[in-house]
């Protein structure tokens, strides 16, 4: 085993224990309320009592019912184990039984999301790129253009979202998927914006310097220099804009209503009190944001091994 391995099962592990650690204390009030209608004897008996009381003082008189809170069908924050199997049951359960794009399927509700995300993460990048080119080759356009695109970073995206609704509604835009796009490319865009300026800007005075020896327009020395060099940037921004891109979509689903997607089914976990299928559908956004910056960090791997930048 690598150390690089270790260290993230150390990672892992640590943040499980911890998760575990942090259940008892978390959720002793539900599992307290629990025992009291099953006829327990609890310490104070009285609920309105145990709200002025701290976890830790119920713990030490409780402990009896500590264990109840690590099976709890609605706690307050579950165990690793009770979002893994929840997880199961919306995904894997639902392949093998031929029911993978059921509306109770995360993998159905991924796919949803994951189309948004796509086509926000290809407008949001678009934008970022072609507003990049231009700020490097114009003062004026970096004078005018760069102010704002900082400044439409301090908007709260959650005050934006309803606000772009409401706008596409008007204009005559149907259904749900165009704004969600728009809402994830407004978060995708800037780290694109920033980190292509960073690499077509990469290139030394003299590496500039030798192209023109070489009588090299300026078209060439953008395409020949500017544009290879910036390449490993961009992919790190794309890193970065992917994971932006998802977080819009699933902003972009809470406030219009839906019913599908990954933001629907935390919005519709919240509304019902089911909080498992909140942290299910949280950690299967996380998976997903893992797995598409995985793919974009394998091509970045074999464009640039490609073209001689990495071995």
């Amino acid at each position: 085993m690598t150390k690089t391995a270790l260290s993230v099962l150390t990672v892992l592990a640590s943040i499980v224990v911890i998760w575990y650690l942090a259940v008892a204390p978390m959720n002793i009030r539900v599992a307290l309320d629990q025992a009291e209608r099953t006829g327990a004897a609890i310490d104070p008996p009285s609920a309105v009592e145990r709200r002025n009381i701290s976890v830790w003082t119920l713990m030490a008189q409780n402990r009896e019912h500590i264990a109840d809170g690590y099976s709890l069908e609605r706690p307050r924050l579950p165990t690793p184990a009770q979002v893994g199997q929840e997880l199961w049951r919306t995904t894997g359960e639902m392949v093998l039984k031929g029911r993978t794009w059921s509306k109770r399927s995360l993998i159905y509700h991924g796919w949803i999301t994951l189309q948004s995300t796509f086509w926000g993460f290809l407008l949001g990048t678009t934008i970022g790129i072609v507003g990049a080119i231009a700020i490097v080759q114009s003062r004026v356009i970096e004078m005018s253009v760069m102010p704002w695109a900082i400044i439409s970073q301090a908007i709260p995206i959650v005050a934006l979202a309803p606000m772009i609704i409401v706008l596409s509604s008007q204009v005559g835009i149907e259904g749900r998927g165009f704004p969600k796009a728009l809402i994830s490319s407004y978060l995708c865009f800037f780290p694109v914006l920033v980190g292509m300026v960073k690499g077509l800007r990469s290139p030394t005075a003299e590496q500039l310097d030798l192209l023109k020896t070489y009588s090299a327009s300026g078209v060439q020395r953008f395409m020949k220099l500017r544009v290879p060099a910036s390449l490993p940037y961009l992919f790190t921004s794309l890193k970065i804009g992917i994971a932006a891109a998802l977080v819009g979509a699933i902003v972009g689903e809470l406030p219009t209503g839906a019913i599908s997607g990954l933001g629907a089914r935390i919005l519709i976990g919240d509304q019902f009190g089911t909080p498992l299928a909140i942290w299910a559908a949280l950690f299967a956004a996380a998976i997903l944001a893992g797995v598409l910056v995985t793919v974009i960090d394998r091509a970045q791997q074999m464009l640039l091994r490609r073209m001689g930048m990495r071995s």
